[in-house]
């Protein structure tokens, strides 16, 4: 497979809002390769390159969570009943392979609902709601069930990842394993440049999808002078999206660089200087209010950090089969790795 082995690693890896620990041993380990690596109570990860001097530090953060379901009830007929970890759209979930990590190991399962041969007019017209769902791991009764599976186990989609012509690919958990992938190749390259003016931080922050929660706290304890939250964002190109709402963001177009209000506008200028002096393709979006991603905690942590977006195009966001063009991928983490080594060490974000 064409996609490269850490991405395919990330992506493959298991890992909900709150169990993240699969997918953060696969960020460590790469990141051991070339940076200082920590990691805290909450699950996120820093890998530091230290700076050349006494410039300003740069985090780059992905968030290393993806949504997922989590099993509230087993019911004496041995079937589980979930929530979802994280926003689901219900109809995605109608006959998947699901894997449910457990203290034994994978079970796997499959989403069930009422079969449409046995609903009423109006049943099919509703769309299914996850309370309407289930998951059958095939067990013959509650006890069973409940000797291989317990209640707060997760699970996420069972799908292996998919290689598409045009460089592209598909898989579950883009969202954000991607982010956390560039994060990675942007301190890489920083550091076989031979390091930034600041230390950079690639950061793998945990419980976006639901709290915010690693951002918070990494942010705190981080307190870096720079922050640049690395996410997806909806890639235009798929049909029954608007582009006068949401802008022209389509596959080979680059990152898509956020500027708006809760944004510092000098680091948005920065990034689009240094894209423009790679000649790096990129788009720009505008935010009139919180950004969804973890930028949003880190803006307003302590006296205030100045933070930026830089966004991957993504089809299907929050689906098995998420997809993306890699060379966005790539060109992310150039834009992002320039900025950082062009940043002046004096520079002052006050204003």
């Amino acid at each position: 497979m064409g996609m490269p082995e850490t991405l395919y690693k990330l992506v493959t890896a298991a890992g909900p809002s709150g169990y993240e620990q699969a997918p953060a041993a696969v960020f460590r380990e790469a990141a051991g390769a070339f940076a200082e690596v920590t990691y805290d109570t909450v699950g996120s990860t820093v890998a530091r390159v230290p700076g050349t001097g006494e410039g300003r530090s740069v985090a780059i953060v992905g968030h290393i969570d993806e949504i997922g379901l989590i099993v509230h009830h087993i019911d004496d007929d041995g079937f589980l009943w979930f929530t979802g970890v994280g926003g689901w759209d219900p109809v995605v979930l109608v006959g998947q392979r699901v894997a449910i990590s457990t203290r034994s190991g994978v079970v796997v399962g499959v989403v069930g609902k009422k079969p449409i041969h046995l609903m009423k007019d109006d049943d099919r017209k509703r769309v299914p709601q996850l309370k309407d769902l289930h998951i059958d791991i095939g067990a013959k009764d509650g006890d069973e069930a409940r000797g291989r599976v317990r209640v707060g186990d997760v699970a996420v989609i069972d799908a292996e990842p998919v290689e598409f012509p045009n460089n592209r690919f598909v898989s579950r958990s883009m969202d954000n394993r991607i982010g956390c992938y560039v994060a990675l190749e942007a301190a890489r390259i920083v550091s076989e440049a031979g390091g930034a003016p600041g230390d950079v931080y690639a950061l793998a922050v945990t419980q976006e999808e639901i709290t915010f929660g690693g951002a918070r706290t990494s942010a705190y304890s981080l307190n870096p002078d720079v922050a640049i939250a690395v996410d997806v964002t909806f890639a235009t190109d798929q049909p029954g999206l608007s582009e006068q709402e949401l802008g022209r963001h389509r596959f080979g177009g680059g990152p898509v660089l956020t500027r708006g209000s809760t944004l510092d506008p000098r680091v948005f200028e920065l990034l689009y200087e240094a894209g423009e002096a790679e000649g790096i393709p990129f788009t720009v979006t505008a935010s009139a209010r919180a950004t969804g991603t973890d930028a949003d905690a880190f803006h307003i942590t302590r006296a205030g950090i100045p933070t930026s977006v830089v966004s991957v195009p993504l089809r299907y966001m929050h689906s098995s089969v998420e997809m993306m063009q890699l060379d966005d991928v790539e060109n992310a983490a150039k834009l992002i790795a320039a900025f950082a080594l062009r940043l002046a060490p004096d520079i002052d974000f006050r204003r």
